[in-house]
């Protein structure tokens, strides 16, 4: 089931003149990518979320002073739901790639998303962050901060240890992506064409997203 939410942490849209981002979030069930979705635009922590739904979220915020129009994705974690992962890749300007501290097979399955989007892009250029979650149960955890670094930096891409239910670092992963983002848009006429593809690609999924919602109800 996908269900379309769409929250706002200041007026305007991206028609006002705001850069929209497509962000994915990518990670197994249960690592917290939902709860870190809802911390970042509501500041809310959920008391429950089913890791089978897809939802996706609407947030505008200003970041290093410019505002950034935020469209995120947040993809269910089951393996039985991988059929709609081609079409996030495909779609998507920058993805979060997260796996849960207290989890060591979630850490493994993050670490084999950046090939998977490989597959769907054939480029390595692609902006992304990597996430553990879940530092706030320092007590049951099973993935070194060396470990998620050296990932990181396998992946040459920025590293986060956050908390969705302290709201810690949640801000700065959001916008390190946008800043990733920001930095491959250094060919302007290139990014331009990419754009306008992913776009449309992305409109055709959101379109999917909120025509199975209509069926449901």
């Amino acid at each position: 089931m996908e269900v379309e939410n769409e929250a706002s942490c200041s007026p305007g849209s991206a028609s006002g003149g705001s850069r929209e981002y497509k962000v994915v979030m990518l990670g197994s069930g249960g690592v917290g990518k939902s709860a870190m979705t809802m911390q970042f635009i509501s500041h809310q922590f959920p008391d429950y979320h089913d890791p089978t739904i897809e939802d996706a979220y609407k947030t505008q915020v200003r970041i290093d002073n410019e505002p950034a129009y935020l469209d995120i994705l947040d993809t269910a974690g089951q393996a039985e739901f991988t059929a709609m992962r081609e079409q996030y890749m495909r779609g998507g300007e920058g993805f979060i790639i997260c796996y849960s501290v207290t989890d060591r097979q979630s850490f493994q399955e993050a670490a084999k998303f950046k090939e998977l989007i490989f597959q769907v892009r054939h480029t390595y250029e692609i902006p992304l962050v990597l996430v553990g979650n879940k530092i706030d149960l320092e007590q049951f955890r099973q993935v070194s901060t060396e470990e998620g670094l050296s990932l990181a930096q396998e992946y040459n891409c920025g590293f986060f240890e956050t908390s969705a239910a302290l709201r810690f670092c949640i801000d700065d992963a959001f916008h390190g992506l946008v800043r990733e983002i920001r930095k491959k848009e250094s060919m302007p006429s290139l990014m331009e064409k990419k754009l306008k593809r992913k776009d449309s690609l992305w409109k055709k999924l959101k379109g999917s997203l909120k025509k199975k919602r209509e069926n449901m109800t």
